[in-house]
């Protein structure tokens, strides 16, 4: 007999794929009667429930339990998930991304095969509107020089990493180690595989395990996700401080480096100079960075339209690392 799986799935404002994603779960092909989809609904505004609602009638094979998400924060809602659960193994999924047709069952073979205590896959991103900043963000998220050596946004080999997305794990390892960390409103994922790897548990990634991860459509929605990623990256460090990467350091370091040389510059035409220089050499990169994938999608546009995304996710995710020091900068809505 297969083991039970709860899916689990916190969800705010998704109506636009939540539908999408609840389909892909019901083709999985793994047995309905041991698969189950919680979904912690953050009291969403827009037509969310609706959506589910509909998808409830149309599979009536399918357990879909709901549940209130009140404090409507991720990691409560995964936490109010697992809770109402009833399987022995966890796959978290989220409300705007789909699971490929076997994440499922690759990700309960991997567990089964004790290959580690948290297993997940890469993100195959598409943008979510087909505007050239839409396809520019998508395309940033994936790049190298955008999300540094990140192996789940890179295809990377299979094997043990810092973090994946999502994850499977059992249920009785989020009992052992903690639940998600509450006080984290994002980083709740890497925090809670820092957790697993400080007792010797290894995070596994397995690229067979693919889900398709709708990104930001728009250059403000963009900045607001990577000052929150930068704001809460800080406070997560305070607890683990061993857990930076050079991909999570160098966006906050080359900000304030910036700064020193903006102020420097106002008295010293060398100052001046050299800031010149190093914006230059950052746009010169970037265009070179962005060059393959405009050849290959034939469109020289995102020569110009990946750069912007990437200064937006660096500038955001730098600035947000350092306005993490003073409370002040704390928003009502962070999420």
């Amino acid at each position: 007999m297969r083991p039970s799986v709860s899916v689990i799935i916190p969800c705010r404002n998704e109506q636009a794929t939540i539908a999408k994603v609840l389909e892909a779960i019901s083709l999985q092909g793994y047995p309905l009667d041991r698969l189950e989809i919680v979904i912690a609904e953050g009291l969403s505004t827009d037509g969310t429930r609706d959506e589910i609602e509909k998808f409830r009638n149309t599979h009536p094979r399918s357990q879909v339990i709901l549940v209130e998400n009140q404090k409507q924060t991720i990691p409560a809602a995964l936490n109010t998930a697992i809770q109402a659960s009833k399987g022995d193994l966890i796959i978290r999924l989220d409300g705007h991304a789909i699971p490929g047709e076997n994440y499922i069952n690759r990700s309960v073979e991997d567990l089964e095969a004790q290959k580690g205590e948290n297993v997940g896959g890469i993100w195959i991103i598409k943008p979510g509107r087909s505007t050239l900043i839409a396809r520019s963000i998508a395309f940033a998220a994936s790049n190298r020089f955008g999300v540094g050596d990140a192996s789940y946004r890179l295809a990377a080999k299979e094997g043990p990493v810092d973090t994946i997305p999502f994850g499977a794990f059992r249920k009785e390892l989020w009992k052992k180690i903690g639940g998600f960390n509450e006080s984290l409103l994002t980083n709740e994922d890497y925090e809670f595989n820092a957790r697993i790897k400080k007792q010797g548990g290894t995070v596994w990634l397995d690229p067979a395990i693919r889900s398709e991860y709708i990104s930001r459509s728009t250059l403000k929605d963009l900045s607001r996700q990577y000052w929150r990623y930068g704001y809460w990256k800080n406070r997560m460090l305070r607890r683990f401080p061993g857990t930076l990467k050079w991909r999570q350091a160098l966006p906050p370091f080359f900000v304030l480096f910036l700064i020193f040389l903006v102020l420097l510059s106002i008295g010293s035409v060398y100052a001046r100079f050299i800031l010149l220089l190093v914006c230059g050499l950052y746009a010169l990169v970037l265009i070179l960075a962005s060059l393959s994938t405009a050849i290959n999608e034939k469109d020289l546009r995102l020569l110009f339209g990946i750069p912007i995304a990437i200064v937006t996710m660096h500038f955001s995710w730098g600035t947000g690392f350092w306005s993490s020091f003073f409370p002040a900068a704390q928003k009502k809505d962070l999420e």
